[in-house]
């Protein structure tokens, strides 16, 4: 069961990234909140509450691509080690994280994979025990 987490993780991680690119995040520049709008590079949408504006242009797609790629980052540092031969382990044992020596999944992949609890595919078993 825990090892769909590495599979559900790069998924997820791909919709996030493909989101982004299709919402020209491949070079369009910051989205801006001012007031009630939105600035999204093309075209200027008003409507919005000031703090709810802050929020949508504060997750540009630019930014989203930057997360996706250090959290990618952050997951292949934690990978299960695989081999008994592999690197020494502080238990010696293949079901530990290789970054930490921690039980696998590790606490940091459980955390990466928090924000998307409401996803089907999310399993009660990755919740954080912190």
């Amino acid at each position: 069961m825990n090892e769909d987490i590495v599979g559900f993780l790069r998924t997820r991680f791909d919709e996030d990234d493909d989101l982004a690119r299709r919402s020209d995040g491949d070079g369009c520049g910051q989205w801006i909140a001012n007031g009630w709008t939105v600035d999204f590079c093309q075209s200027d949408i008003s409507g919005f509450h000031p703090t709810i504006a802050k929020h949508v242009a504060r997750h540009d797609p630019e930014r989203v691509l930057r997360e996706v790629a250090a959290k990618r980052r952050t997951l292949d540092r934690h990978s299960r080690s695989s081999t008994a031969n592999g690197p020494k382990l502080p238990r010696g044992n293949r079901n530990h994280c290789r970054y930490d020596g921690k039980a696998w999944p590790c606490p940091d992949l459980l955390d990466l994979a928090l924000p998307y609890a409401d996803h089907p595919d999310y399993r009660p078993g990755w919740k954080p025990s912190h």
